[in-house]
């Protein structure tokens, strides 16, 4: 099988394209595969470190400003769907592919629009319960959309053909288990609730300051242990945290970084997460069933992640902070409303353990297998 995936911008776009390839090639050792990626976007680094070849077409965003400068950008733009378009044609004959797949982000509107239009078999997969642009367009043209949640699906038009897979999730997610982790991070014993904090790997500062001031009332209560990563751009967290008179020394409940390498360890130990709302981050959270407090960042395509966050809210697994309406007391009333009721707890766990998808891997293979066999 020749496989042809398209999806960049974002890792949110990349690591499920990434996954997808990587559970096919486990099934299918002898299948070739040929990403597709905007030339300068992120996929090139992190498609070449995973080991598959990747070509470039040049595909830019519209810009919604009415600004001059947008105004051109936006002129451009235009001229670069065209001859993104041609160049992906290019590509796609040359490969002359079996099936392609779309992940959404800029690129993957010209390329998968491109495959439809020269009669190869396609489908599109989409993370978040709000759909993006690019995958709304191409849903129409394409032999499957194959969607994270049921919810998405109301957002389309009609005339499509819908399966819901779920997100990839990593294999290592899902393996850790809860007393294992807890045992390799040193908490046998541990009886406080464990928080599980973070906001992306530039960070977030709305939740850095927020979260100090939770981890503040922490150091002196010591009510509950904590894991936050304050992100790349987040350094500023340790002195909010030292104004707070809060010594990292002397506080032995909080575990403060810029990263979480462990992430597996870290969410499957934890009792409660405090996040933005990624669509590929909660469904690691619900693959876990871990209940959580949602931050969605309002600055992203769509209010994508608000739609993410509710979907879980309103299943009663989690609970919503906009972040306009953030603040560290809001944050510390919020936590405490899950973590000093131990029946809510557990709802919000179970909760959210149910809107879990673990197979999303071995259901995308078997839709593209499906569409293969109705190519034949």
């Amino acid at each position: 099988m020749k496989v042809l995936l398209a999806g960049g911008g974002t890792a949110g776009h990349i690591n499920p394209a990434l996954a997808i390839a990587s559970y096919i090639k486990e099934q299918e050792p002898d299948a070739e595969f040929l990403f597709i990626g905007n030339r300068d976007g992120m996929e090139q680094r992190l498609v070449a470190a995973a080991g598959f070849p990747i070509k470039s077409v040049v595909i830019s965003g519209f810009k919604r400003s009415l600004s001059p400068k947008s105004t051109v950008h936006n002129i451009k733009t235009v001229a670069r769907s065209f001859t993104a378009r041609a160049d992906a044609k290019k590509i796609i004959g040359d490969f002359d592919p079996d099936i392609c797949i779309g992940t959404g982000g800029y690129v993957s509107g010209p390329v998968i629009l491109a495959a439809c239009n020269l009669g190869y078999p396609a489908v599109i997969h989409e993370q978040n319960a709000y759909p993006g642009v690019t995958n709304k367009m191409l849903a129409k043209k394409v032999r499957r959309v194959m969607l994270a949640i049921e919810d998405a699906k109301k957002h389309f038009d009609g005339g499509a053909s819908f399966v819901v897979t779920g997100n990839p999730i990593r294999p290592e997610i899902l393996a850790t288990k809860h007393e294992e982790a807890r045992h390799k991070l040193g908490f046998d014993g541990l009886k406080k609730p464990i928080i599980l904090s973070f906001g992306g790997s530039l960070g977030a500062k709305c939740i850095n300051e927020a979260m100090a001031e939770l981890m503040a009332r922490s150091a002196k209560d010591k009510k509950y242990y904590h894991i936050h990563a304050y992100g790349q751009q987040g350094g500023y967290t340790l002195d909010l945290l030292k104004e707070r008179g809060v010594s990292l020394d002397m506080s032995d409940n909080l575990d403060v970084r810029p990263y979480i390498d462990n992430m597996n360890e870290c969410l499957a130990a934890c009792d409660l997460v405090v996040s933005r709302a990624g669509a590929i981050t909660l469904s690691e959270i619900q693959a876990k069933g871990r209940p959580a407090v949602l931050i969605p960042s309002p600055f992203v395509a769509e209010n994508h992640q608000y739609h993410n966050a509710m979907s879980m809210a309103n299943k009663k697994a989690a609970l919503v902070i906009e972040q306009k309406d953030l603040t560290g007391e809001k944050l510390a009333q919020t936590v405490d409303s899950i973590l000093t009721d131990p029946a809510v707890l557990q709802k919000y766990r179970k909760n959210a353990q149910k809107m879990a998808i673990t197979d999303a891997n071995e259901r995308i293979y078997k839709t593209i297998r499906e569409v293969l066999a109705e190519k034949r």
